[in-house]
């Protein structure tokens, strides 16, 4: 009796002793505000599969929807210490969501601690095969002409889509309405159905669509064109002066101890500069970034500073 008393006593001391992290959840959870099947989705589950091996543990994505990604933020800033999980966030959640809603629910700063950057993208305007233009600068003719057809489908209210859908209507002096939907999916969905006669969403969401004739992609965002979509022009190009990219980052709530977000960001960075993970995504069409703690947290600023002035002279009000 007595040395079963010394061996539990032994074992309890060994558990107390161990790092805060190693009490943590076993399973890493990764959460995605959007929905199965776009962007944010398809980076968090080509990570999460080469993580399991990483780690040695088992990783797994959620999706919880809602309020344009703001849901899961607001449900993971106040993870506990002990709570294993990041947040796979993009400009929609960290940057603009804070700058347009007065009650966001969340502090991308105080809530939350930059993990790692993943990727880069650009964004397609896109027509279903009922709108009868084969080019920007048609579309914004057929638009002035038919105004009740000035539709901008968008991925998620108060997205950067969004933003940039205004900038574009605005550019191309088109009074449009901007309907959000609940992740690119149901987007894309209505698209091929021609209930909303344009779209813009990253354009590697739009492109599998597009090579197979179901709807057509007028233009990309960036400054030159992709290499994914070398046919398509930008927006410059076709004579509005718009530029926009994005980018998929992992966030860990606040309170997770720093030596486990270092360990993540390290696992994470030593995962996006392997070969087979960049040719996963470069076959997704996004352009993968390897990135540590430290260097994410630096384009986070930038991209505010940049972004930011954008965001409050659109004047937009959720």
């Amino acid at each position: 009796m007595q040395r079963r008393a010394l061996i539990l006593s032994a074992a309890l001391a060994s558990l107390a002793a161990a790092p805060a992290h190693a009490q943590a959840d076993a399973t890493l959870r990764i959460v995605v505000p959007y929905a199965p099947g776009g962007s944010s989705d398809r980076a968090a589950r080509i990570v999460a599969d080469k993580l399991t091996a990483k780690l040695g543990q088992t990783v797994i994505v959620e999706n919880k929807t809602g309020a344009g990604g703001r849901l899961a933020a607001q449900q993971l800033k106040g993870a506990p210490a002990s709570q294993n999980v990041l947040l796979l966030g993009n400009p929609a959640v960290m940057v603009v969501a804070p700058l347009v809603f007065k009650d966001n629910g969340y502090d991308p700063d105080k809530d939350f601690q930059p993990v790692s950057q993943v990727t880069d993208y650009e964004f397609g305007l896109a027509v279903s095969s009922a709108v009868p233009v084969k080019q920007l600068s048609h579309l914004l003719a057929w638009l002035r002409a038919n105004p009740a057809q000035a539709n901008f489908g968008v991925p998620a209210t108060g997205s950067l889509p969004h933003f940039f859908a205004l900038m574009l209507a605005e550019a191309a002096e088109v009074k449009a309405e901007v309907i959000g939907y609940r992740g690119s999916s149901p987007l894309i969905t209505d698209l091929i159905g021609g209930q909303v006669p344009v779209a813009v969403d990253t354009l590697d969401t739009l492109l599998p669509q597009h090579e197979a004739g179901k709807l057509r992609i007028l233009a990309s965002s960036s400054t030159e064109r992709s290499p994914f979509a070398a046919s398509v022009p930008t927006i410059r190009e076709s004579g509005l002066e718009l530029v926009a990219t994005g980018w998929n980052t992992f966030f860990a709530p606040a309170a997770m101890p720093a030596e486990r977000v270092a360990e993540l960001g390290a696992a994470i960075n030593a995962v996006m500069q392997d070969e087979d993970t960049r040719s996963k995504f470069n076959a997704a069409k996004v352009t993968p970034v390897a990135s540590t703690p430290e260097q994410t947290r630096a384009m986070l600023e930038a991209y505010r500073a940049q972004w930011a002035p954008v965001v409050q002279k659109s004047g937009y009000q959720p």
